[in-house]
């Protein structure tokens, strides 16, 4: 039976950023009866360091003992385990590209069957699990590892989703699947994508994968519209996210008109018509400044099945962020001076990003000039096609003659930051770079943020998933 149809939660919890919303926190949040989701960017990253600190708590090695296909998870282990921690710069692992290496391979199917794998622990409960479809040669193999775990629901925004539904249709058959990609400067008609057959990497094993449900995170009535009707295979929801909303947002409709202070200007035509989402027949959920009970009541009265809640989350024991970076937000919430700027160039996408003002961090203009441009992994890039057919990648965020010595342009540089790495430092996995500079967070929030203090007791420093789940739902 569908998850959406038997058991809907009322309250999703954001998949936020690069371990963010980890399996600590969506285990908390599922536990709790709501929806739990983890974030699957940047995941193979993320475990291939984690293991390189030592695996604290062996959290990561239990959950790859029980990994279904011979042998990777022994792989895995001998390339990147370091007992006790490494002490300073981490081992790279491969960057993204059309045909990965069976390294690579293992990392993202793995790396997505551990975090959903802990995410389930201990309840019976759905756990979702978060992509952005702007980043496209991960996809295949990190939603066949979540569907190895059980995963429940897939959700996926930035960008539109329209393969995806039968992707996870074909992948639960153990049916080889391939992926378009977008790739600047093809010709009309071209194609090229990036393939994934579940036999051939599972040497015929092929262990059950239950074909989760999936929920497409869109902006407006017309995309929804166009995903509930021509999309290939089945939608089973949508979440609708306003520009207030966390990360990545879509950019404002029409021509870009930015405020006084230098973020975009959004209006009338970026308000979802919601009546016509609801003659879809779908189940949907709001997001963006949803997280009071009064709000969650008004959703439903729209006929929303519930809301997704983001920041208030990101700021909780469980989440990813570092134990600093959250201290550091929470005090300014406490004196009113947590602030947010819609930055319409930090992001090499060309997104509008929200970014949380903060010291010492990439928000920072001098911390943001000092830092020695690198691109090392590689997951916003932009494919290309170069003069002899073949595909290339670039980004605006890498160093400026690199770009442009790929055909970029000079004005696509400016602003541009590294989100991969400062995502990395976000949550305590920060590279060190060769020349001997560590990466630097960059943390990335809702516009609520203002306001996350409400959830502290009087007299606490902190607060949990379930002191938010109890405030908004009881």
């Amino acid at each position: 039976m569908s998850a959406v149809t038997s058991t809907a939660p009322v309250l999703i919890q954001g998949g936020m950023g690069a371990g963010v919303s980890d399996w600590r926190l969506a285990r908390a949040v599922s536990s709790l009866g709501q929806l739990g989701v983890v974030s699957g960017t940047g995941i193979d990253t993320i475990l291939a360091r984690r293991l390189q600190q030592g695996d604290p708590g062996g959290h990561m090695r239990r959950a790859l003992s029980a990994f279904p296909i011979d042998g990777v998870a022994e792989r895995i282990v001998a390339k990147y385990f370091v007992e006790g921690g490494v002490d300073g710069r981490l081992k790279s692992k491969p960057m993204p590209r059309i045909d990965p290496s069976r390294n690579l391979l293992d990392l993202y199917v793995a790396s997505n069957f551990v975090e959903v794998f802990l995410a389930k622990e201990g309840h019976d409960n759905p756990v979702g699990i978060n992509y952005l479809e702007k980043i496209q040669l991960p996809h295949l193999p990190s939603m066949y590892g979540a569907m190895l775990a059980g995963v429940d629901y897939v959700l996926m925004g930035a960008g539109i989703p329209r393969a995806i539904p039968k992707a996870l249709d074909d992948l639960s058959e153990g049916r080889a699947v391939e992926y378009k990609l977008e790739v600047k400067g093809a010709d009309r008609g071209e194609t090229f994508v990036t393939r994934f057959d579940p036999v051939d990497y599972s040497g015929g094993q092929l262990p059950e994968a239950r074909r989760p449900d999936f929920l497409a995170i869109v902006s407006s009535h017309v995309l929804s519209t166009m995903l509930a009707r021509k999309a290939d295979g089945k939608v089973n929801g949508f979440v609708v996210e306003g520009p207030t909303a966390g990360g990545h947002n879509a950019p404002p409709r029409g021509r870009l008109q930015l405020t006084a202070e230098g973020e975009p200007l959004y209006g009338e035509r970026d308000v979802p018509d919601l009546e016509v989402i609801g003659e879809l027949g779908l189940p949907f959920w709001l997001a963006g400044s949803y997280a009071e009970p009064e709000r969650i009541e008004a959703a439903l009265a729209l006929g929303a099945t519930g809301v997704q809640v983001g920041t208030a989350f990101a700021y909780c024991e469980e989440s990813g962020f570092s134990a600093d970076l959250k201290r550091r937000v929470l005090d300014l919430s406490i004196e009113g001076r947590a602030q947010i700027f819609t930055d319409p160039v930090a992001s090499p996408t060309g997104f509008p990003f929200k970014v949380v003002e903060l010291e010492n961090t990439m928000s920072d203009p001098v911390m943001y000039e000092k830092r020695n441009r690198v691109c090392d992994l590689g997951y916003l890039r932009t494919a290309y096609k170069r003069d002899d057919g073949t595909v290339a990648w670039r980004c605006p965020s890498e160093p400026v003659d690199d770009y442009l010595r790929k055909g970029g342009t000079d004005e696509d540089t400016f602003g541009r930051k590294c989100l991969c790495n400062a995502l990395m430092a976000n949550i305590g996995l920060g590279q060190i770079q060769k020349n001997g500079d560590p990466e630097e967070p960059l943390v990335t929030s809702g516009d609520d943020v203002a306001n996350v203090a409400r959830f502290l007791a009087p007299g606490a420093s902190t607060y949990t998933a379930a002191d938010v789940v109890r405030y908004l739902v009881g």
